[in-house]
């Protein structure tokens, strides 16, 4: 998950074992002399906040030579006038005009900027950087399968993945809520079958094996159908068997009867026979952010998305747990989709910088190896290549909907787990109930939903 070395540097930037995407740790400047510095630094200026602005004008005259410290102070007291946010959206505007001379420019200057070790929009400006160059050299395919190839070690994207787990709320948002709905819809059933289209670690069906465990009138006879992907492949440095002894080996020490079938495949590749749904169990099938990565209409005319909601509905399942990322980037034009990815990750980045310092080394590799190679997807690659496809509630309910399903009423026992599990983190986390769907939000932007269907 690394575009070390790769072909996508316009510039010849720093690298480290903790900065794999090559951005600066802090402000250097990229742009020859000090001359051409300031001549780029108040163009941008101009265009980002009007010919009529506050900066002095006496220390930026290149009337001759001009004195290093008089053009650094000038610089610097130009770049704090320009928001970090509105040059990102700038350099993607000229793009999206293929003005690439001005995206050039902007570009030169966000180097100094951006830092994987600065606050929240720093951060997330050096990932976005990157793809907006990817995209610029049309590398952005090139790129994301490098960042593939270039993976960590499996322990080591184990441990980053299990920092944020620890430090964000988001997947024990996913887990806990489909744990409960999961639970409530299964009351009185002997015998229990879950299709988990992203199954993992198998880590979320520990804490549901042994509340049924505990379960009036004896533990029901559960079977586990776990669909893989790749990147839970290689940090698991093995297959799904590895997820199924795990999980056998836990459910007996409950005294729970249990199965586990393997389905190693993308869930673009699922057909009927790869279930094994047997008569006389009860079907619960958990979509936790995964769904979105399925390609619809605007791909391929397979439509994985819509054919695996009415592959599932044709199973009868007592009922749906899906859990989705709240934004719009599925098919939006580059320009807005840009924005879109902007403020969603930005309100991430915020959530995720409340809970460590700024110079964690195991925050900046969570968020190079786990979180930016997403935004690198999202910004630099079309078509099959760009398989973070976001889709808002909306769509995906009249998705849903289409399919056959009606939206079940949530229990009130489902909000008051996820708000103590938000016990745990910052305040400035909200969750709200509405239109049937919990929303998980940072201040004031939802990042997440959680929704039941049968």
């Amino acid at each position: 998950m690394t575009i070390m070395g790769s072909q996508s540097y316009l510039l010849d930037l720093r690298h480290s074992s903790d900065n794999p995407y090559g951005s600066p740790v802090s402000g250097s400047s990229f742009v020859n002399g000090d001359g051409e510095l300031m001549h780029v630094l108040r163009d941008l200026e101009t265009k980002l906040l009007g010919p009529e602005s506050d900066i002095d004008d006496s220390c930026c005259s290149f009337n001759g030579a001009v004195h290093h410290e008089y053009s650094f102070t000038c610089s610097n007291q130009i770049l704090s006038s320009l928001d970090l946010k509105q040059m990102l959206i700038a350099c993607a505007e000229a793009y999206s005009d293929e003005d690439m001379p001005t995206m050039a420019r902007f570009m030169d200057v966000l180097e100094r900027v951006v830092s994987v070790t600065g606050e929240p929009m720093q951060r997330l400006g050096a990932y976005v950087l990157e793809g907006l160059r990817a995209r610029m050299l049309s590398s952005g395919s090139t790129i994301y399968k490098k960042l593939n190839c270039n993976e960590p070690t499996s322990s080591e994207l184990m441990s980053y993945m299990h920092v944020l787990y620890q430090i964000c709320p988001y997947y024990k948002f996913a887990y806990n809520s489909s744990n409960v709905i999961i639970w409530e819809a299964m009351e009185n059933q002997s015998r229990i079958h879950i299709i988990d289209f992203q199954i993992a670690q198998g880590s979320q069906w520990v804490t549901l094996i042994e509340a049924l465990a505990k379960r009036p009138g004896g533990p029901p006879y559960i079977r586990i159908t776990g669909v893989d992907d790749s990147q839970s492949a290689h940090a698991r440095d093995g297959g799904l068997e590895l997820v199924g002894q795990r999980l056998a080996k836990f459910a007996a020490s409950c005294g729970v009867p249990f199965e586990f079938h393997a389905a190693a495949m993308s869930g673009c590749e699922v057909e009927l026979e790869n279930l094994r749904v047997q008569h006389g169990e009860a079907l619960a099938v958990n979509f936790p952010y995964v769904l979105h990565h399925m390609p619809d209409e605007s791909v391929t005319t397979r439509n994985h998305r819509d054919r695996l909601l009415r592959l599932v509905k044709s199973l009868s399942p007592k009922v749906v747990t899906l859990i989705e990322q709240e934004s719009n980037t599925n098919t939006a034009a580059f320009f807005p989709r840009f924005r879109e990815t902007l403020d969603y990750y930005s309100a991430m980045f915020e959530s995720i910088d409340a809970a460590r310092p700024r110079d964690d080394k195991q925050r900046i590799s969570a968020e190079a190896h786990c979180v930016a190679r997403d935004i690198v997807n999202i910004i630099a690659c079309e078509g099959v290549d760009r398989v973070e496809r976001h889709e808002l509630f909306g769509k995906w309910r009249a998705r849903l909907t289409m399919a056959g399903f009606k939206q079940c009423l949530l229990n009130p026992t489902v909000t008051i787990t996820i708000k103590e599990v938000l016990k745990g983190y910052s305040k400035n986390y909200r969750l709200e109930e509405r239109d049937g769907a919990l929303y998980l939000g940072w201040k004031n932007r939802v990042l997440a939903t959680s929704s039941a269907w049968s």
